[in-house]
């Protein structure tokens, strides 16, 4: 594996599953006249891959884009079937994922290893890069060791290049119901004050169980942001106050 800095992308065309029709799309669509983060990894559906790599970068998006970024792409060699229903379960609407099934892109980045003891076949080393118009600015691969290192091709990195001194915002977690109005005005203080959220909705993630074990109360929104419990939405006012 070594950096393709300065170097084009390959190009490729990615086919893809648009609703019920192929679409092809090409490495030019996909970077010329753009500036694109891109992160690929070793497998959809698989652990580090579902609990942190993809959903901080969802998480990060407006931040990546106030910066200039123009879109963030996850690649994996894994067919569109498979990329569409992971980023369905992973409500990821801020990153475009995109499959690379015959691994032509990944071999053309230099990245394809073999991962036959986990009877994965050819994969993806695990990196990320910024590229501008096509042309490779900075990567970060991960180090060659054994396993799946996890160590530098992480959003943070990324956005920390971009931004020296940019500093994460604790991250925020807010029980809500539908149609609740004072889960509407929590969100839109949330959504005012640039902090990203993860939702969890009452009847589809959790129960009013859930919101009693963790906060000893059963009404909504019940909200926490960087490990603190903050409370409903007038102690969300009173927090930002």
């Amino acid at each position: 594996m070594s950096t393709m800095e300065g170097k084009k992308v390959p190009q490729v065309t990615f086919h893809t599953r648009q609703g019920d029709q192929w679409v092809d799309v090409t490495s030019s669509e996909l970077f010329d006249n753009k500036t694109v983060v891109l992160f690929s990894l070793p497998g959809a559906f698989t652990p580090t891959c579902s609990s942190t790599h993809l959903p901080r970068y969802n998480e990060l998006a407006a931040e990546f884009k106030a910066l200039g970024v123009d879109d963030i792409i996850c690649v994996s060699v894994n067919d569109t079937f498979v990329m569409n229903a992971w980023k369905a379960d992973q409500d990821c609407a801020n990153v475009t994922v995109l499959p690379d099934g015959n691994g032509e892109f990944t071999a053309g980045m230099e990245m394809l290893v073999d991962k036959n003891d986990l009877g994965f076949g050819k994969r993806s080393w695990r990196y990320s890069m910024l590229v501008k118009n096509g042309v490779v600015e900075k990567m970060f691969i991960e180090p060659n060791e054994p396993g799946d290192p996890f160590k530098v091709s992480d959003a943070d990195t990324m956005i920390q290049y971009l931004k020296p001194d940019w500093k994460a915002k604790p991250s925020v977690s807010i029980f809500t119901k539908p149609s609740c109005p004072y889960c509407i005005k929590a969100k839109a203080l949330l959504a005012e004050k640039g902090f990203a959220y993860e939702e969890i909705v009452l009847g589809r993630d959790a129960s009013t169980t859930s919101v009693r074990a963790i906060t000893g109360k059963t009404s909504v929104p019940q909200i926490f942001i960087g490990g603190q419990y903050i409370g409903g939405s007038d102690d969300l006012e009173k927090y930002f106050a």
